[in-house]
């Protein structure tokens, strides 16, 4: 088999901490790629259930660089940006029972996007028995 080249046997193998290049404007002064990630969900939302009249923050924490903007949603339908939230969750304050139902939060950046979702249940407890029925921590 004279005259083919001779080809290694190992395949080069990339770096555990793959660095995306070509996304425009990832790049720090020096002109190299500083460490990117798509989010991820370090928190999750949870299942609660509230009493009407009470207040919830329904708690995320995501991780991603460049920082992941979030959306949230109620039953598929985007909540305003004016409402209550913040990096850490979305407050929803004096629950009617039309607050619950299904909420999805959506992190994303320039490398992409991630979702969690859980179910909220608000139960009219009368009125004067306004209590939290289970502490979203």
């Amino acid at each position: 088999m004279a005259g083919r080249p001779q080809l290694s046997p190992y395949p080069t193998i990339p770096s555990k901490k793959a660095k995306i290049k070509d996304v425009p404007g990832l790049q720090n002064h020096e002109g190299e790629t500083p460490d990117v990630s798509a989010p991820v969900f370090t928190r999750k939302l949870r299942k609660a259930a509230v009493g009407t009249g009470c207040d919830i923050r329904l708690r995320v924490s995501v991780s991603g660089h460049s920082k992941p903007s979030m959306t949230w949603f109620h039953n598929e339908e985007p909540i305003p940006p004016s409402e209550a939230k913040d990096s850490g969750g979305l407050w929803i304050r004096d629950c009617h029972t039309d607050d619950a139902g299904l909420y999805t939060c959506v992190a994303s950046n320039k490398l992409g996007e991630a979702s969690c979702s859980a179910v909220l249940a608000v139960m009219d407890l009368g009125e004067g028995k306004h209590f939290l029925l289970l502490n979203n921590r």
